[in-house]
């Protein structure tokens, strides 16, 4: 049973666990800001609201790649599952799993697709997707609307507090040829998102084979019902798998109050505000004047993010440009507590840096979930900073649990085109972390490079 605040309690009950996996390895508690669900499950393995260590958290999609191949597919683990469980218990035992399960990928010649849900499974999709070789591909949705592109697939996560989900990829083949289909989220609570998209990629394309992978599947029975209910009228098969099964009882109400900025939020004066380009180390999406006439956006988003689809062979390309972008920011570390944050959707890239940057490196990522923060003993989210999209979009994004005095510093990861003006405002939050260093880390066109403010 976990009370969470105001008489707001879940009770949990699990029914499977492969791995055997302690509860507390995988999520804490917290309340969440929506009529529609009033809690949520803060995973300590995703890498979004909670800082992790980023090999444990591309292990653990690796480790759910691992579960889909065994259980879906009859092929053998590369680590049995003593091993992947072992990669949650220390940072050398994850790093020294993850690689390993990187040297020893997973072959599948049937062509399958791969999609993670936007935005907290982004990452975790494509760390599931990596663990593979072979005839496989990875698209992750977004929230984000493309100017100039029109998505293939369009569909709803009902309970979210932003609902619209986009596929964008540069040839629908990657649909139209996958024999498979793979979703990737981090928890399903009523599942309704799955069977949304399910809807949309049979209509669509035909597709018949189906399975849905996620750290945590709280479904009711009523809930996998319907899963099978659809099966019988699309006459397909979906299969679920997930590191924990169990089934969920709520009671109490969730809350109506608006999340506030930490009190102690003005910014420092004395933080050393740095600036570093990585964009030339990396290929971007308008790579062609015929991408940049139908979307002049696209010039600003990486390529081998997953956003507009991507082979095991342009995953090799990423591995090349994440190296040298490692190689390049390690150089520039100051202290021996770093945090790598990533923002938004775009978490995996940032991920993979971090890996790659030495001891004492943790990763998380900005999110537009609004959550309650509470300095209390087993809650899981303490403390919360609020700014506006620095991508143009008047939307509320959240950083969560970072203390003053926490990191040495930051290396803040952008994606798109960054416009200072319009960052300012997340600057100043920056500033206001405690954190001595930040490292303003940008992979689109910008201005004013490598110079401190």
């Amino acid at each position: 049973m976990y009370s969470i605040v105001d008489g707001l309690e879940v009770e949990v009950s699990v029914t499977s666990n492969p791995y055997g996996l302690e509860l507390d390895q995988l999520f804490e508690m917290a309340a969440r800001i929506n009529k529609k669900r009033g809690f949520l499950f803060v995973s300590k393995l995703l890498g979004k609201h909670i800082p992790v260590v980023p090999s444990a958290s591309l292990g653990a999609g690796a480790m759910l790649g691992c579960l889909y191949a065994q259980d879906a597919l009859g092929l053998p683990s590369p680590l049995d599952a003593e091993r992947l469980r072992d990669m949650l218990g220390s940072r050398e035992r994850a790093d020294a799993g993850y690689r390993e399960l990187m040297a020893r990928k997973i072959r599948i010649d049937e062509p399958t697709l791969f999609i993670g849900f936007a935005e907290t499974a982004t990452a975790l999709g494509h760390s599931l997707f990596d663990v593979f070789e072979g005839n496989v591909a990875f698209v992750h949705t977004t929230r984000e609307e493309i100017e100039g592109l029109v998505p293939p697939i369009r569909f709803e996560e009902e309970h979210s507090h932003a609902v619209a989900h986009r596929c964008y990829v540069r040839d629908a083949s990657v649909f139209r040829d996958a024999a498979r289909i793979v979703l990737v989220d981090d928890e399903m609570t009523t599942g309704k998102t799955a069977l949304n998209i399910i809807r949309e990629l049979h209509a669509a394309f035909g597709h018949r084979e189906f399975a849905v992978a996620s750290l945590l599947d709280w479904r009711s029975g009523a809930d996998r019902a319907r899963y099978a209910e659809l099966e019988r009228e699309l006459d397909v098969r979906i299969r679920s798998l997930a590191l924990i099964e169990g089934t969920i009882a709520v009671t109490g109400s969730p809350l109506e109050a608006e999340t506030k900025e930490k009190a102690d939020s003005a910014a420092q004066p004395d933080v050393r505000m740095l600036r570093h380009d990585l964009s030339a180390l990396f290929e971007h999406a308008g790579g062609s004047p015929e991408d940049r006439l139908r979307s002049p956006q696209l010039g600003s988003y990486l390529l081998h993010t997953g956003r507009f689809g991507m082979s095991a062979a342009d995953g090799e390309a990423l591995d090349r440009s994440v190296a040298r972008a490692a190689d390049d920011l390690e150089a520039h570390r100051t202290g021996r507590r770093a945090l790598c944050l990533g923002t938004g959707e775009f978490m995996y890239v940032p991920m993979r840096i971090a890996e790659r940057m030495g001891d004492g490196v943790y990763s998380q990522s900005t999110t537009r979930s609004p959550i309650h923060p509470l300095r209390r003993e087993g809650y899981a989210v303490t403390s919360a900073y609020r700014y506006d999209s620095v991508d143009g979009e008047e939307v509320a994004n959240f950083i969560y649990n970072v203390e003053a005095g926490q990191y040495d510093e930051a290396f803040v990861f952008v994606e798109r085109e960054y416009e200072p003006k319009r960052g300012a405002a997340f600057e100043r939050v920056l500033s206001s972390l405690g954190v001595p260093v930040v490292h303003l880390v940008f992979f689109g066109a910008s201005e004013d490079r490598r110079e401190e403010t």
